[in-house]
């Protein structure tokens, strides 16, 4: 899996995006100092934050070292502010993601850092599923798997196999979203480092 384009889908669809440059900036910042931080073994720095980025908000971070995905963790549920969300994730991805070995202070100087600023989880039925709009969580007897909306662009996939993976995520039977699975939606502000 490659790093997201530059193009998010929210511009290519035509809506303005939440957050300013300086914002986005901030962000990214933050979350390359978080795992810096971690690897230091030392706290991040507190610093103020405006109130549009202490609101509580659900965030992805994902990680890339050599155009490679090298991490992902995320909060689908608004948790805590989306700056102490951002510094958990960025930490998460790079020392917690399961898939991958922990993070070395020498990749650390090479990462790419992608974020994925989530919209609430609402219901939706799975003939209103948008792919490239929508990002998925398909919960069954006490599982779930949750896939951001960028995915099935990257992979080419329709709605069907995106509510299948979707599941396959979630460790579910594929064709759980046609017998009784929630299915619910939300939408993805989208933005990473310029390479």
């Amino acid at each position: 899996m490659s790093p997201p384009s530059e193009d998010s889908p929210l511009a290519l669809a035509g809506i303005q995006p939440e957050y300013g440059p300086k914002e986005r900036s901030l962000l990214l910042e933050l979350a390359h100092q978080a795992i810096v931080a971690r690897l230091e073994r030392r706290e991040i720095l507190a610093a103020s934050y405006s109130e549009h980025l202490s609101e509580p908000r659900g965030v992805f971070t994902t990680i890339y070292s050599d155009q490679k995905l090298r991490g992902c963790v995320g909060y689908p549920a608004a948790l805590m502010s989306l700056f102490r969300a951002v510094i958990e994730t960025a930490q998460g991805a790079a020392f917690d993601d399961p898939r991958f070995p922990p993070l070395t202070l020498a990749e650390a100087t090479n990462l790419k850092v992608s974020l994925s600023i989530l919209s609430p989880l609402v219901p939706i039925a799975a003939e209103e599923v948008e792919v490239g709009r929508h990002g998925l969580m398909i919960s069954y007897k006490g599982q779930r798997g949750l896939l951001l909306p960028q995915v099935p662009g990257e992979h080419g996939w329709n709605r069907a196999t995106f509510l299948e993976q979707t599941c396959r995520k979630a460790g579910i039977p594929l064709d759980a979203w046609q017998h009784g699975a929630k299915i619910e939606a939300f939408s993805a502000e989208v933005f990473a480092d310029v390479s």
